[in-house]
């Protein structure tokens, strides 16, 4: 970022903001969580977003060590780009952030949603109390993204990988997901739509369901 467009104060907080202030780059970031992504990727699940502020907000983060390019071995031979070491490290900003404007009157639940964000909006409103003796693995096929999660011991993760050993399948778009997760919709009435398929154990999908609940809105 050109000096013109820093803040110029030794706060850490400031300092953080010249790094990763900027519309979009964020976004960009929360998009990594889950591991690398192509370009292609990352234009398709940021939506407006246009190329050419995307480029420029990976040459940024790049240049400030946020993330890193690397081109995927045969067969694939392709440029993909990651955080780094470091940059994964902002995992729990977003988690605090995220739950902090979930409170927000004005946040809209109902907007749209990638896989990446569902996938870390789990590990932000999980509630590991009402968790504590499940033990499950569940896959989530959304769109052409896979990801699993698994609860055991009050603790919760995500990632990409294959779903198929999963004890549970749900197929269905990231925010019809969440409409299930966080709006509560019967799960009945998505299969009914056809947004939503089951695969396996139904009942262990309906138990992660109760895991989570959005915070009350301030005011």
């Amino acid at each position: 970022m050109s000096r013109s467009r820093r803040y110029h104060d030794a706060c850490g907080a400031a300092h953080g903001l010249d790094l990763v202030g900027e519309r979009w780059a964020l976004l960009v970031i929360r998009e990594l969580m889950m591991g690398p992504r192509r370009f292609s990727d990352l234009r398709k699940d940021l939506c407006g977003l246009s190329a050419n502020v995307l480029t420029q907000r990976l040459e940024r983060l790049e240049a400030s060590g946020v993330i890193q390019r690397r081109k995927l071995p045969p067969p694939a031979s392709v440029q993909v780009y990651e955080l780094t070491d470091w940059g994964y490290e902002i995992e729990p900003v977003f988690m605090v952030l995220g739950r902090w404007a979930a409170r927000s009157p004005q946040h809209d639940p109902t907007l749209p949603i990638s896989a990446v964000s569902i996938m870390q909006s789990f590990k932000t409103m999980f509630d590991p109390v009402r968790a504590v003796n499940a033990k499950m693995r569940l896959g989530f096929a959304l769109g052409e993204d896979r990801m699993v999660v698994t609860v055991a011991g009050g603790v919760i993760d995500a990632r990409r990988g294959e779903v198929e050993a999963c004890d549970v399948v749900v197929r269905a778009p990231a925010q019809v997901v969440a409409a299930a997760v966080y709006g509560k919709v019967p799960l009945e009435a998505l299969e009914g739509e056809g947004t939503m398929a089951i695969e396996g154990d139904r009942a262990m999908f309906e138990r992660f369901v109760a895991f989570f609940h959005l915070p009350d809105k301030a005011g």
